[in-house]
């Protein structure tokens, strides 16, 4: 089995752990509020404000969606600039097909678009990709 990369436990302990309001917020100081809108998949940034605010919650499937891409932003800042990590989210992707990570975690059904986007993250913070 391959060796777990540095900070790769505490990217998802902290994931799983932060309830919805704090993990969206998180986000969207690694992110932007936009990109984590578009990757949430609703139109407005004004859902995303309510989901911080506790007005509104997200669906499940959109929560799971969330913390898998925290852990995946988590990963990345532990190794690039918050510049990068947003550039990387939008950027066509040679490991996924050239679609960016964003679109494929929102797009992407089941757990087959989270862990290959994680593993592209992996191969680009250990400087392979």
């Amino acid at each position: 089995m391959a060796q777990e990369p540095a900070g790769g436990r505490k990217a998802y302990r902290e994931a799983v752990s932060m309830e919805v309001p704090e993990l969206v917020q998180a986000l969207c100081e690694l992110l932007g509020m936009r990109l984590v809108a578009q990757i949430g998949a609703v139109k407005e940034t004004r859902a995303v404000r309510q989901w911080i605010s506790h007005e509104r919650s997200p669906s499940a499937p959109t929560v799971r969606r969330l913390r898998d891409t925290y852990q995946i932003a988590r990963t990345l800042s532990q190794a690039c600039s918050q510049e990068v990590v947003q550039a990387w989210f939008n950027a066509m992707n040679p490991l996924l097909g050239d679609f960016s990570p964003a679109r494929l975690l929102r797009e992407g059904e089941g757990d087959e678009a989270p862990l290959r986007v994680l593993a592209a993250a992996r191969d680009f913070a250990s400087g392979s990709g």
